[in-house]
């Protein structure tokens, strides 16, 4: 499969990787979990500032010669799969850092497979399109705000560090990128969401169609009453969507709901 295929832009200019490096954060034991590591972009630099660096790269050519590359790294080792297909506490051990320039297509995926991570991750650091980190750092009441805003604040606290122009990829992507900060843990850790499966389905439920109101989006799961009951009981308007709900509110109607669905 061709790079362009696999979404590939490498981060070629050194002026912003400079920039990239200063943002990040690290002990001397810390390991740190690297996606996408293309030609060794930012793993040389993950390797002298970590215990351990594990860096993850799914073309096999760009592999072979990261190898190479990384026999003058001791600290480092090159894994060639995908990483949706790994298990990274098995990779990384009981803590780490992850630091990603991400497909663009599987950032969501990617994002999914981290958080299943959560309790063990101190902190995610990756390269996304500027349009997806913009959703993601989005607040209620924005048009921004949807599914993949209330994940990631629910497991992180996420940040727009930078915003990098298409010039410092190569091959030069059609959008604007940003670096995305996540601290951990995120709102989970306050909610009182005994289930974190099963409130992640919620909110899938909730931002389905955005346009519709909640009990639209939830009429094929819960009764009417029991709606009713829920936002009597959560003080909310009888027809909120889910783009005006906190992530809070959207865990009481969740502990509401899931006592009588």
């Amino acid at each position: 499969m061709s790079r362009q295929k696999l979404g590939q832009h490498f981060l070629t200019d050194a002026s912003w990787r400079a920039r990239i490096a200063q943002t990040l954060t690290s002990r001397p034991e810390d390991v740190w979990l690297e996606i996408g590591a293309g030609h060794g972009e930012m793993t040389e630099f993950l390797a002298g500032i970590a215990h351990r660096v594990v860096a993850i790269e799914t073309d096999a050519s760009l592999a072979v010669a990261l190898r190479d590359r990384a026999a003058a790294w001791p600290n480092v080792e090159i894994v060639h799969a995908d990483v949706l297909s790994l298990d990274l506490a098995a990779l990384t051990g009981d803590r780490f850092r992850v630091y990603g320039n991400l497909p663009y297509y599987i950032t969501s995926p990617i994002l999914h497979l981290l958080f299943g991570f959560a309790k063990r991750i101190e902190s995610i650091h990756i390269v996304i399109q500027f349009e997806v980190a913009s959703r993601i750092v989005a607040r209620p009441r924005r048009r921004a705000y949807g599914y993949l805003s209330a994940l990631c604040q629910y497991f992180a606290r996420p940040e727009i560090d930078l915003r990098i122009p298409p010039g410092a990829f190569r091959p030069a992507p059609k959008v604007s990128s940003a670096l995305v900060k996540m601290s951990v843990p995120g709102e989970r850790a306050t909610l009182g969401v005994a289930d974190d499966a099963s409130f992640l389905i919620f909110l899938r439920k909730s931002f389905a169609h955005k346009r519709k109101t909640l009990r639209n989006n939830w009429r094929s799961v819960f009764s009417e009453p029991e709606i009713a009951n829920a936002f009597a009981l959560c003080k909310l308007n009888q027809n909120a969507r889910a783009e005006e709900l906190s992530l809070s509110q959207f865990a009481d109607l969740f502990n509401l709901l899931s006592k009588t669905g």
